[in-house]
């Protein structure tokens, strides 16, 4: 049986909306627990996780700018609802004893580093979890965009989108039922279907850093630590 991790640094990005568990509006600590320890877990293998998580469940600027708000202020508004989860995720890992910090690329240092390169490197190499926050800090761009920039600035070996399905469909298969669900997609196929697990400005962000995605469906325990262990679970984005 395989001892050793197949990817010894990835990046995963939590979906808001996957925080709300049964709830309409805000975060489930049984979710957020559950998230903690399957963390938690892969951090004892020496697997060094940078986290990125949406606010989605708080705020989404796409409702508010239909409803009128500007769109840059409603971006920002977004991103500090990230924030928030970052905080929320970051007090669950202290609780189980995980070394974790908090970085933002909003300045914010009251309640968070701010997101210096250099500085993640270290965290990385102290074999710390890290949490980033504030999206890319900029407007116009998405958690998932964020994600893709972090993985690929940082060099990791692969980017994982926890998901609240098991991997990328034809269509989404929580109003379809006839979705097919893809094994595998190469980057191209991703851009050029539109396939909205994630924006195409984080597909081809990663395809040009050659970074592998792997989408998995959150819920499932274990299989984070079984991605990280090189088994194929849920839906392979790479060449």
């Amino acid at each position: 049986m395989k001892n050793n991790p197949t990817f010894s640094r990835v990046l995963i990005k939590f979906s808001g909306e996957a925080l709300l568990g049964h709830r309409q509006y805000g975060t489930d600590p049984e979710i957020l627990d559950f998230i903690a320890g399957e963390i938690k877990e892969v951090a004892g293998l020496g697997v060094e996780i940078g986290i990125i998580v949406g606010g989605g469940n708080i705020f989404r600027g796409s409702v508010a700018e239909k409803a009128g708000m500007d769109r840059v202020m409603g971006d920002y508004a977004g991103m500090l609802a990230g924030v928030i989860n970052g905080l929320m995720l970051e007090s669950e890992l202290n609780r189980k004893g995980v070394a974790v910090r908090l970085m933002s690329s909003i300045q914010m240092p009251q309640i968070a580093e701010a997101y210096i390169y250099k500085r993640a490197l270290r965290h990385f190499a102290k074999k710390r979890v890290i949490i980033f926050a504030g999206g890319t800090g900029n407007p116009y761009f998405t958690h998932d965009s964020a994600a893709s920039l972090k993985a690929a600035e940082l060099k990791c070996d692969l980017l994982i989108k926890a998901a609240r399905v098991d991997g990328i469909y034809n269509k989404d298969p929580e109003k379809h039922t006839d979705a097919v669900k893809f094994d595998t997609v190469t980057y191209q196929e991703a851009l050029e279907k539109r396939l909205q697990v994630m924006d195409s400005t984080a597909f081809a962000m990663c395809m040009d850093a050659a970074i592998p995605i792997v989408v998995y469906n959150l819920y499932n325990k274990g299989d984070f630590k079984r991605i990280v262990m090189g088994e194929k679970i849920g839906t392979r984005v790479g060449f």
